[in-house]
C-alpha cells in the first residue's frame, strides 16, 4: 500500500524519494472492518487518513436524529474531519468505515511536524485545503440550487462509483434526499 500512497502523493506534488520516505515513515497501517467508528461526534480528531482500499465517510447527526453524509473517501483518497483536525476542538462530525478498509494513518503531531519541516508537504496540505474548500462550496451550491433529481444526476455524472458502492441509505444522506426519493430517482 505504501507504493500506491507514494504514487498518490506524487500526483499532487513532485516529492523526491527522500521526502516520500520521510512522509511514509509517519504513516501507520490500520485495517478496519465495515461500520467501525474512527471518530465519534464530540471527540477531537487527531488522525489524518489515506484510504488505500475500501471506503470511509464523514458525517453528522442532525438535531432530529437524521444521519447526513458530508464526504465519502473511497480508494485512493485522503482526508479527515478537517475542522476538528485543524482546530483540535471537539468534532461535530463522525468518521466511519463503509466497507472493510485499509488505511494509512498519520497523527496530528506528525502531520504538523512534516508541515514545519518540509516545504513540499506545506504545498500538498494547501492543495488538500483548496480541494476541500472547493468541494464543500460546490456541494452547498448543489444543495441550494439543484433539485433532488439534478443532485442525483450530478453524482451519476461526476462520481458514479458512489452509486455502485454506497447503500441507498448512505447515498440518500449524501445527496440530502429521503431513501424513498432516491429509489424513485433510481427507477427512472
Amino acid at each position: 500500500m505504501y507504493d500506491e500512497f507514494k504514487s498518490f502523493l506524487k500526483y499532487f506534488i513532485d516529492f523526491d524519494d527522500e521526502e516520500l520516505n520521510k512522509i511514509t515513515e509517519c504513516f501507520n497501517p490500520k485495517s478496519v472492518k465495515k461500520n467501525t467508528v474512527l471518530l465519534s461526534q464530540g471527540d477531537v480528531c487527531n488522525k489524518f487518513y489515506y484510504v488505500g482500499s475500501g471506503c470511509i465517510r464523514t458525517g453528522f447527526i442532525t438535531k432530529e436524529g437524521h444521519e447526513k453524509t458530508r464526504y465519502v473517501m473511497c480508494d485512493p483518497s485522503i482526508g479527515t474531519a478537517l475542522t476538528s483536525f485543524i482546530s483540535q476542538k471537539p468534532s461535530f462530525e463522525f468518521i466511519d468505515a463503509l466497507e472493510d478498509t485499509e488505511l494509512l494513518v498519520i497523527s496530528y503531531e506528525d502531520f504538523y511536524k512534516l508541515n514545519a519541516e518540509m516545504t513540499n508537504w506545506k504545498v500538498f496540505y494547501q492543495r488538500i485545503l483548496e480541494m476541500a474548500y472547493s468541494f464543500q462550496n460546490k456541494k452547498i451550491e448543489s444543495l441550494v440550487t439543484l433539485s433532488a433529481k439534478q443532485r442525483y444526476e450530478l453524482v451519476l455524472k461526476e462520481t458514479p462509483f458512489l452509486v455502485q458502492r454506497l447503500s441507498n441509505k448512505i447515498l440518500a444522506s449524501y445527496i440530502d434526499v429521503s431513501q424513498e426519493t432516491l429509489s424513485r430517482l433510481k427507477s427512472k
